[in-house]
């Protein structure tokens, strides 16, 4: 009688449930704490978290057999590293139509990782992530950690990783940007640092190939909403990589185009105008990083080529400043024609790595 009694508790049981707090399907909330969201996410919509940024991403710890999420693409030119387990990487690109798309499946019994890493730029439009639904076997485990380094970038298409994966030409599609190739990632994963990447193809401190320039744009808390401002004190970086200039090296000889017209008119500006308007900028970043080390990059790309007048322009920008955490950094000029590939963004995360442990203690 007992037995019967027990055996008819045990079908009262969900179904779903298994041994040792698993489940055979387990859905998460974009809101579930043991979610690590890393870079800019906006959260404004009230029922999603969007990626927008370069580099953003989302990670976590758990065991199960599959992993699907719930995502909606807005422009359906986004694509995102699936990165497993910090090793396998498989290339995904969500469609428009908001559903359960499979991400892995086929897993081995075990703790797990899984990390969405946006490679695209924030001009592909945003990705809307609302879930995920971890199949067979399912628990979702403790956060991963925080890491104790921070490094943070501004950048224009360099940093961002435009092209770097098209090995023929310098094609738009933004299938070939792989922002976690870029110089900017390899050097945040070789410190094991958090990494933030606020870059845009194009953009300038003075000028840019479209109506707003970095100043404009670095604080906001979505790239493409002016009404929002993000909050400095969320992240604090250790090292700020500032590589910017390369998109105005070219602007400021094209008197016939509209930015240039609406910045300066019909006259180009002097030396001591572009130097004061980095000074201008590399204070605005100091202001809201007062103990961070700030690298003032530039290159890889023809700014840095020989007889360049801005690699100067850089230079005394920081000299005159006269702050002993701040740095100058010159990229050798890559001398190849288009976008740095991922073999020259090696070379260059190979010259950062390399500066910043000379030059700074974290």
């Amino acid at each position: 009688m007992l037995h019967k009694k027990i055996l008819f508790l045990l079908l009262l049981l969900p179904l779903s449930l298994t041994s040792k707090g698993q489940e055979k399907s387990l859905v998460i909330d974009y809101t579930n704490k043991k979610l690590k969201y890393s870079g800019r996410i906006d959260y404004s919509s009230g029922n999603s978290a969007d990626l927008l940024w370069s580099g953003s991403s989302i990670k976590f710890n758990f065991e199960g057999e599959a992993v699907a999420g719930l995502l909606r693409d807005h422009k359906d030119q986004n694509y995102y590293n699936l990165i497993l387990d910090d090793d396998s990487i498989i290339v995904f690109n969500p469609g428009t139509e908001k559903k359960f798309y499979t991400l892995v499946s086929g897993l081995s019994k075990g703790r797990h990782t899984l990390e969405i890493f946006k490679r695209t730029e924030w001009g592909r439009g945003k990705t809307s992530f609302y879930q995920f639904k971890i199949e067979g076997n399912a628990k979702l485990l403790r956060a991963p950690e925080e890491k104790k380094r921070k490094i943070e970038f501004y950048g224009n298409s360099i940093t961002a990783g435009y092209g770097n994966e098209d090995l023929e030409a310098d094609r738009p599609d933004s299938i070939f940007t792989n922002n976690y190739k870029s110089y900017a990632a390899i050097t945040a994963r070789h410190f094991d640092a958090e990494y933030s990447c606020i870059a845009k193809g194009g953009i300038g401190i003075m000028l840019s190939w479209f109506n707003f320039t970095m100043p404009q744009l670095y604080d906001r808390f979505a790239p493409n909403d002016d009404s929002g401002l993000w909050n400095f004190k969320q992240y604090k970086p250790q090292v700020v990589v500032i590589n910017l200039f390369q998109n105005d090296s070219w602007l400021v000889k094209k008197p016939e185009r509209k930015e240039f017209k609406a910045a300066f008119g019909s006259t180009p500006p002097d030396e001591r105008y572009i130097i004061n308007a980095y000074k201008e900028f590399v204070s605005s970043i100091r202001s809201k990083y007062p103990k961070a080390s700030i690298i003032c990059a530039l290159g890889s790309m023809d700014a840095t080529k020989e007889g360049s007048p801005w690699p100067g322009y850089v230079q005394t920008a920081v000299e005159e400043m006269n702050d002993q955490k701040l740095f100058t950094l010159v990229f050798p000029y890559k001398n190849t024609q288009g976008h740095p590939k991922v073999h020259e963004h090696e070379v260059m995360a190979k010259y950062l790595v390399a500066f910043i442990e000379e030059n700074v203690k974290w």
